[in-house]
């Protein structure tokens, strides 16, 4: 089944089609219900709330001929769709059945009186090359010579008269190869006339300027019985099943889009877990995942390959990552299997912040709109982020698996060309060489909004024998978010467990979107009646920016009041990679006790004084791992 797999599902869709207001934000609220994943029946119901939204709110339609030789009836309401999916709203006539020619030569048919700005030649294999086999080749060539001149005349006049865009679909491969791979020879079968077809329409179609539609294409990948139902057509003559229906929409909406500039022009991509595996500010040059020898690493690699494809067609590449830039530049400039060079990246933006106004900033240094942008990252929090504070990025849900990554990105049309200039091919080239960066355009997102939405909920617990083995991967992995990068192994966290003076907190992140497992441990001690002294406190840096910090430390505080400790004592030794923290305890309202910058320094939080909480994250204790 031909599904919109690289659009997230929400859960939530049946009560927000409901829901829909009736204000001039509905068109918007719309637009974020078409770009979640569906099937034929929710987009039908898409389209009865679309066609119940006034015009006055939206786009001007574009008014589209569908000259379909087959029922067509099926694929209106995911062309609407689709086009609502790209904030573009359709007028779509289709003549009655079997009409189409004759609209086009009828001074008084709605084609020839009305300016359609688009006609789509939704021509079937039946009609096109019929059903009969020619055994003489000469005649055969001159049977498919003729229906295409005689389609092409059609192109024509359609095009002639208002200069409309012209898109023509390649046929389905719906015939039977009767000899098996030998049917090519028996050049007048009509599977061989077919294959023949698409090979001309394609030269034809380019000589005439019109866009070709490469439904052989896309039926090559899902097979022709997702597309194409036997029964179906001899009870209704539809050509195209109901069940591909929203695929052939999308097919079609791009290429409209495409004419319009409503191509995506830059790929921005994360880097852990999305060009590589794993965390090179955890694992190092040599422990991230890439390359042979490693299925997972060759995923990586295919999609670092096709990165770099669409590079050289002139989509421009952008890195957005929570990373130090020397560690994230590391990979770029040492690693011999990286196939992406900092050469290729026209706007590298490496730091802690959200990625949201991150995304902004790569927008503005390119001096492009975030409506032109791919977000690419294997996260679904940074997705969702996204999708929340600039719904007009375009952002594929990617898939666990990297082999699927490139196919992911392929499928969703964002990078739609119908042509390719030489101003395209240098495009990338161009933009490293005069990029710059405009200050003051980075507006602020509403993170605190979108992190209440997240339902998060942290659960904590004492180290106990069931978390001790991932309590002692994380400290002896972690190296970003890590104050003092001390080893600790399995042995010396149990005797933490049995210390009645020792502190060994481990801490589980839940959201709406998934289970993070353990993503922080914290350890200490009571050195006196008075104060607790944090030996570390590292963290994983897939869930930073949501506040998860404020809530653990409220969590110490806790724990430090239970043993009437007036004070907190905190440890930061700076090294290669924890300089994202540098800045942890004062953030959170610590003190400097001891220490000076570039050393190892001591904090202080007195317990008298207020603390700054994290109201959107719910705290949950627990006595096991």
């Amino acid at each position: 089944m031909p599904g919109l797999t690289w659009l997230p599902q929400d859960p939530e869709w049946k009560s927000n089609l409901k829901s829909l207001p009736h204000s001039d934000s509905r068109w918007a609220s719309l637009m974020a219900l078409a770009n979640t994943q569906m099937d034929f029946v929710r987009t039908a119901q898409l389209d009865r709330q679309l066609a119940a939204t006034p015009l006055s709110i939206g786009p001007e339609p574009i008014k589209i001929a569908l000259l379909s030789s087959s029922t067509a009836d099926q694929l209106l309401p995911s062309l609407r769709v689709a086009a609502l999916r790209r904030g573009l709203r359709l007028d779509i006539h289709v003549p009655d059945f079997g009409q189409y020619r004759q609209a086009l030569f009828d001074p008084n048919s709605m084609l020839v009186k009305l300016p359609f700005q688009v006609f789509l030649f939704a021509i079937d294999a039946h009609a096109l090359i019929g059903d009969e086999f020619i055994a003489d080749t000469e005649q055969a060539k001159t049977h498919l010579s003729s229906r295409l001149s005689d389609l092409a005349g059609l192109w024509r006049r359609a095009h002639n008269r208002t200069g409309a865009q012209v898109i023509q679909q390649t046929l389905m491969p719906i015939q039977p190869s009767l000899l098996g791979n030998g049917e090519y020879r028996a050049t007048g079968s009509p599977a061989a006339m077919i294959r023949a077809a698409n090979v001309q329409l394609r030269a034809l179609a380019a000589a005439e300027n019109v866009d070709i539609l490469a439904l052989d294409d896309r039926v090559s990948c899902d097979g022709i019985a997702a597309w194409h139902n036997r029964a179906l057509w001899n009870h209704a003559k539809q050509d195209v099943s109901p069940a591909a229906a929203p695929m052939y929409g999308d097919l079609v909406v791009r290429i409209i889009a495409a004419r319009r500039g409503r191509s995506a022009k830059c790929l921005v991509l994360d880097l852990d877990n999305t060009l590589w595996g794993g965390v090179i500010g955890d694992d190092g040059l040599d422990g991230i995942i890439l390359g042979q020898g490693s299925a997972q690493g060759e995923g990586f690699l295919d999609f670092q390959r096709n990165a770099k494809s669409l590079a050289q067609r002139g989509v421009i590449l952008a890195v957005c990552t929570k990373n130090d830039e020397a560690n994230a530049l590391e990979a770029f400039d040492k690693h011999p299997d990286m196939i992406l060079r900092r050469s290729d990246i026209a706007a590298f933006v490496a730091n802690w912040d959200d990625k949201a106004t991150n995304v902004r900033r790569i927008a503005a240094e390119l001096n492009i709109g975030t409506n032109s942008l791919v977000f690419a990252d294997d996260n679904p929090f940074e997705r969702n982020i996204i999708r929340r504070e600039l719904p007009e990025v375009r952002v594929p849900e990617l898939p666990d698996d990297p082999a699927l990554f490139s196919s992911t990105l392929a499928d969703s049309g964002y990078f739609e060309a119908v042509e390719i200039t030489k101003e395209d091919l240098a495009r990338g080239a161009s933009y490293q060489v005069t990029r710059e960066l405009r200050q003051g355009l980075i507006a602020t997102s509403d993170i605190a909004g979108y992190l209440e939405s997240l339902d998060m909920e942290l659960i904590w617990g004492r180290f106990d024998p069931v978390s001790l083995r991932r309590v002692t991967q994380l400290v002896n992995k972690t190296n970003q978010f890590n104050l003092t990068t001390r080893r600790y192994n399995e042995a010396e966290i149990a005797a933490i467990m049995r210390d009645p003076d020792a502190i060994g907190l481990h801490f589980r992140l839940v959201d709406r979107y998934a289970d993070h497992g353990i993503i922080a441990v914290l350890m200490g001690r009571q050195n006196s009646r008075d104060a607790i002294e944090l030996d570390n406190w590292l963290m994983s840096c897939r869930v930073l920016g949501r506040g998860v910090e404020n809530a653990t430390l409220s969590i110490v505080v806790g724990e430090a009041r239970r043993r009437s400790a007036q004070t907190i004592l905190g440890r930061y030794r700076p090294s290669t990679k924890n300089g994202m923290v540098r800045d942890h305890y004062p953030s959170l309202g610590f003190c400097l006790s001891s220490g000076q910058e570039g050393h190892e320094t001591v904090w202080k939080l007195d317990l008298a004084m207020p603390t700054v909480a994290a109201p959107h994250i719910r705290i949950k204790e627990i006595t096991g791992g």
